[in-house]
């Protein structure tokens, strides 16, 4: 009988794999060491993680989980479509994307000028995926703004516009825009990596004082609001330093767009300040030679006949001299100062000019027949093209 027992042993132990597995409430989970925070999906070959709470989350994540939900419903996408020639001299459609942010319950929406620039079909999608047709209020070509509108019927939810003028290298900020035209509503953060940066656009037009971020920002981000850690906007993203984001991102200050709002709400227009004059610099070596001031600074070589710089006396050159191969005006004033700061480059006049309107007052120190000149100069007011 020795030589049966193997056999019975095996008949027990397969009767009782038979029994155990085809019970009703078979979990092989039960074998399992418990793993605390996991629990094993039923009818899944993995595991799945506890259920998240508010509890979970660091207090800067929460942060951005509120300024999204907070932010998101009044940053919307814009649409805009430019009529083209091709060689054929046939006229087609094309079709741009960028974002913008709404800032008053009315419909009025702020974006980036290179958004709607020369378009003649204008189209804003809100959050809720409705999209409304738009008109253009006004643009401010100098900081690349435009302000758009929508009429809708009802109150539309509104971002704060904060203080872009307390800000600090290093704080914490967030971008929501649509990205590539297809992604609306995506959030990025980052930090402010700099400020009062100077950058060109891709047609040669230089924006002044911009904000950079590390914030991922993208083709169709443009016009999008950058938030502070309370919800404000404190910019409006603007541009990229390549095609695509490389941590490398600049947004213009809000401080500028409030001065834009101000003018258009109290006058129902945007303007632009003129002077009427053409300067190039002179560096202090070169300014020596010709018997001006060491310090430089900004040579006059034309004034326009009736403009602001014409009606308060400033001058253009009396006679023409070669500096190499280059003719240059000489004998006419060289501007020393701006509004009390020292000319220190070529774009010294034209910062402080694109921080003002038509009319306001600009002050200039000129060099003239041996002397400082102190001029007041009412500025003019160019004519607006939309």
């Amino acid at each position: 009988m020795r030589f049966l027992r193997p056999f019975a042993w095996a008949a027990v132990l397969v009767a009782a794999f038979l029994y155990i597995t085809s019970v009703a409430h078979w979990n092989v989970a039960r074998l399992l060491p418990a793993d605390h925070g996991e629990s094993f999906g039923p009818g899944h070959g993995w595991t799945e993680p506890a259920a998240s709470s508010a509890s979970t989350y660091t207090p800067d994540e929460l942060n951005n989980i509120q300024i999204y939900k907070a932010a998101r419903e009044g940053t919307v996408n814009v649409t805009s479509v430019v009529y083209r020639q091709d060689w054929f001299f046939q006229v087609y459609p094309e079709q741009g994307a960028g974002s913008g942010f709404i800032i008053n319950s009315d419909g009025e929406i702020l974006t980036n000028y290179h958004v709607v620039r020369g378009s003649r079909d204008l189209s804003v999608t809100l959050e809720n995926k409705k999209t409304y047709k738009a008109r253009l209020l006004g643009v401010d070509t100098r900081n690349d703004l435009a302000l758009i509108k929508v009429n809708i019927g009802y109150k539309l939810p509104v971002l704060p516009l904060g203080n872009s003028d307390a800000l600090e290298v290093g704080q914490k900020v967030l971008a929501i825009g649509n990205p590539f035209g297809q992604f609306g509503g995506t959030l990025t953060t980052g930090v402010i990596s700099s400020l009062g940066r100077s950058i060109q656009t891709q047609d040669g037009r230089p924006l002044e004082g911009m904000i950079q971020t590390d914030a991922a920002i993208n083709p169709g981000n443009s016009g999008g609001p950058l938030l502070d850690s309370h919800g404000n906007v404190i910019g409006i993203n603007t541009a990229i330093i390549s095609e695509t984001n490389v941590g490398i991102g600049f947004a213009m200050p809000i401080n500028r767009a409030k001065s834009m709002l101000e003018e258009f709400h109290s006058s129902g227009r945007i303007s632009r300040a003129t002077l009427g004059i053409t300067t190039v610099y002179l560096p202090g070596d070169l300014a020596q030679e010709l018997d001006l001031p060491a310090s430089g600074g900004l040579l006059i070589q034309r004034v326009e006949r009736g403009s602001a710089a014409d009606d308060a006396g400033l001058r253009g050159p009396s006679q023409v001299v070669n500096v190499g191969a280059y003719p240059l005006g000489i004998g006419g004033d060289l501007i020393v100062t701006v509004d009390g700061q020292p000319v220190t480059g070529t774009d010294s006049l034209q910062r402080v000019i694109n921080r003002k309107r038509g009319g306001d007052p600009l002050d200039l120190t000129v060099y003239r027949n041996g002397r400082r000149v102190n001029l007041h100069v009412k500025l003019g007011e160019a004519p607006q093209t939309l």
